[in-house]
Formats: C-alpha cells, sequence, structure tokens
C-alpha cells in the first residue's frame, strides 16, 4: 500500500484559497495569488524535495482544469515533467473533460476509489483541490499532510479544515523549517486515535501514568 501525501499552502488564519493567482478560485475572494510575494528559493527547494518519488496525481475537478490548461503546454523543468508523465486521478461529481493524457475520473464512491489509487502507487500527491482535501481530513483517507504556513492573516477564505472537520491526531515527521520571508513548512503524518483531554491543575496533568 503506498502513501497519500497532501500538500498544502495556508495563510496563518488557516486561508487555502487560490494562493496561486486571481483566477485561481475568485468568487467571493479578493486575494487570489496571495502566495506570489511571499515565494523564495528556499520554500521552492522545499516544495520540489516533497515531489520527489511521485508517481500519480489525485486532484479535484477545479484544480484539474486549471492545471490541465497550463501543464501540458510546459514541456521543460522537473515539476512540468512529472506533472504530465504520471498518472492524473480526477474527484468530479460531473463527467470531466480528460484531455490531459494520463488522466482518469474516479467513481462515485470516493473513500473506495482513492483506496484503490492507494493500493495501487507508492506516493501520490493531492495538490491544491481544497474541497477534496477537506473530504481527505475527514475521512481520514491520509497519511502525510504538508503544510506551508505563510505570515499573513485574510480574514476572508476557504479555510483548510472547514466545520466537517473531525477529532484527528497528527504527528510532526520533521522539525518545522522556516524560509527568509517567515513561510514555515511543518510535515506531519497521520496518527491513530483522538485527541485527548487532561487537567493542567493536576499534578500529571490528569493523563495518568501513561503521559
Amino acid at each position: 500500500m503506498g502513501l497519500i501525501h497532501i500538500e498544502l499552502f495556508a495563510t496563518l488564519d488557516l486561508v487555502g484559497q487560490a494562493p496561486g493567482g486571481p483566477d485561481e478560485d475568485p468568487e467571493g475572494f479578493p486575494f487570489g495569488g496571495w502566495q506570489a510575494p511571499l515565494l523564495h528559493e528556499v520554500t521552492g527547494a522545499q516544495i520540489a524535495a516533497a515531489y520527489e518519488g511521485t508517481d500519480a496525481l489525485l486532484l479535484g475537478r477545479r484544480t484539474y482544469d486549471l492545471f490541465a490548461s497550463y501543464w501540458p503546454h510546459q514541456k521543460e523543468g522537473e515539476i512540468a515533467e512529472l506533472f504530465n508523465s504520471v498518472p492524473k486521478y480526477v474527484a468530479s461529481r460531473g463527467r470531466a473533460d480528460l484531455s490531459w493524457a494520463g488522466s482518469t475520473q474516479l467513481g462515485p464512491d470516493l473513500a473506495a476509489a482513492v483506496r484503490e489509487v492507494r493500493d495501487r502507487h507508492r506516493n501520490v500527491k493531492v495538490v491544491g483541490s481544497l474541497n477534496l482535501v477537506q473530504t481527505l481530513l475527514r475521512e481520514k483517507l491520509f497519511d502525510r499532510l504538508d503544510l506551508w504556513l505563510h505570515p499573513i492573516v485574510l480574514g476572508v477564505g476557504k479555510k483548510v479544515f472547514d466545520t466537517g472537520a473531525v477529532p484527528t491526531n497528527l504527528t510532526l515527521l520533521h522539525p518545522p523549517a522556516a524560509s527568509p520571508t517567515g513561510t514555515v513548512h511543518l510535515r506531519y503524518g497521520l496518527a491513530e486515535g483522538t485527541p485527548r483531554t487532561g487537567d493542567m491543575s493536576a499534578p500529571d496533568r490528569g493523563l495518568g501514568d501513561d503521559a
């Protein structure tokens, strides 16, 4: 069985909408492209490293349409070569236009389809696709979460964790790494169980002998 990796760019108030450009997801959102002024070569190197070993992409319909209109026309660069060569799996309720070579639409049972993709590949990347990401987070259908937190607060926009988020434990897999512009890369793995509670006034914080 392979791994499902979610790659996310977010603000400090966890807005994940339209980081790449003003036309990415413009409805009711005035800050499309908020990530561009904060990009740095350190962050670029982190992102490139995160894609090493990727052998499939898992995308939502909106992100797929954006990628399909751009990446097939890019012939140079490691990311272009990767995106154009690996299989692309698309989550869509409607009938998607799968003109990008190597694209397949997932079946109506998303959870089962994602598990089949994970069984078929070693390293599946989920890029953008915020609505799909929220579903994967709710269903705990992921293994790794790469989160780049950017030092801005927007106050509006779609959040990474919506009102349907479920209690989930994560474990930090690598020390946080910051770029000179203040963007922090966090890599988490899905952990078992649900968050515990305690009592800070108790000598053992209310956690018992297994604290």
